[in-house]
């Protein structure tokens, strides 16, 4: 996927439209993320991604978690920039992967337009693997890596990647004082190194007798991830599905699904998104507290107990916006939506 067009202080050309009859944008993650199989670490939930979008001009449209966002969001016609990322990132860092996609979409006037985003590593990494002899030889040395963002120490025994965004990275031998720049390569979007570092008997004088090479069987570029397949996920609370996971997971049984409480008083045709409620045996459960479309929601069947008597809209309205952990089965219909039953848990979050 390349970027579009937009860039850290840098907004979309304009769109020339003479037409203000406003418009509108909508947004969705493309796929269900997961884990990625060659690195232990799981993607952060999509809700917690932060948004920007920023009109042609260069001013902020809207800038704040994904979970916050409007269902809609309704805007002028012309060119946006949107850029979506898991965390802000600069610098050079330990166990700090970046995720996210940028985007320039063009609203005509009285249009809708839904954005695709997608869910891929935007920054780089390296992993050094450094032989035990180097520290025989350098006992005074020190690696480091070092980027036009800053230098990074990397101890002999880490085994961390280290990220930083892409371009040019070296690596440096500080010994007793002296720095050498043992290598310095270009490493793109998405791309992970893990450079083998090892040294020849009797070179601890110079750094002729240090060898680096690449090993070709730890590289790897992380494309767009795609959804389902979640694995264990969703087996305790703290690493519970989210709403769209969930809705691409039927079959699952015993599993947490996070969500925000959004209504409630369900037919097999039409929901309830505003108090007062009447039913207090269902409710639905949305990846956002804006949602107001029961067709990007997952029903939950409520039975009598404890849950109902926590959670019910009819007896307390307050739940509404709510973000909470329910227990329980994924089924594939539940008053004409993929369903939540056998609920038996819950935890507020």
């Amino acid at each position: 996927m390349l970027f579009c067009c937009l860039c850290a202080g840098i907004s979309c050309s304009k769109s020339g439209s003479g037409d203000s009859a406003p418009g509108t944008l909508s947004f969705r993650f493309t796929g269900n993320p997961r884990e990625l199989a060659k690195v232990s670490q799981e993607l952060p939930d999509t809700n917690d991604f932060l948004i920007t979008v920023t009109d042609e001009s260069g001013a902020v449209v809207f800038d704040d978690i994904y979970c916050n966002l409007p269902e809609v969001l309704e805007v002028e016609p012309g060119s946006y920039g949107i850029r979506v990322r898991s965390e802000d990132f600069s610098g050079i860092e330990f166990s700090s992967p970046q995720y996210g996609d940028e985007q320039c979409v063009v609203v005509p006037p009285a249009g809708v337009m839904t954005v695709e985003l997608g869910c891929r590593q935007i920054n780089s990494g390296i992993r050094l693997d450094v032989a035990p002899a180097f520290l025989t030889e350098y006992p005074r040395g020190v690696l480091f890596l070092r980027t036009g963002d800053g230098k990074l120490m990397y101890s002999y025994s880490e085994k961390r990647i280290a990220y930083f965004s892409p371009g040019p990275v070296s690596l440096i031998l500080d010994n007793d004082g002296e720095e050498t720049v043992l290598l310095t390569r270009t490493v793109v979007s998405q791309e992970i190194l893990t450079l083998k570092v090892s040294v020849a008997a009797g070179s601890s004088q110079s750094a002729k007798g240090i060898s680096i090479s690449l090993d070709t069987a730890r590289v790897w570029t992380n494309e767009t991830y795609v959804l389902g397949d979640e694995g264990s996920k969703g087996s305790t609370y703290e690493d519970a599905l989210t709403v769209s996971q969930a809705l691409a997971s039927i079959g699952k049984e015993d599993v947490w699904v996070s969500g925000f409480i959004v209504g409630g008083d369900l037919t097999s045709a039409n929901a309830s998104f505003d108090p007062p409620f009447k039913s207090a045996s269902n409710l639905l459960l949305g990846s956002r507290s804006s949602v107001s479309s029961r067709d990007n929601c997952i029903a939950v069947q409520l039975p009598s107990g404890d849950v109902r008597d926590a959670l019910n809209l009819a007896d307390h309205p307050e739940m509404l916006g709510r973000l909470v952990c329910i227990h329980g089965d994924i089924e594939s219909s539940y008053y004409g939506l993929v369903g939540l039953k056998s609920v038996s848990d819950f935890v507020l979050k």
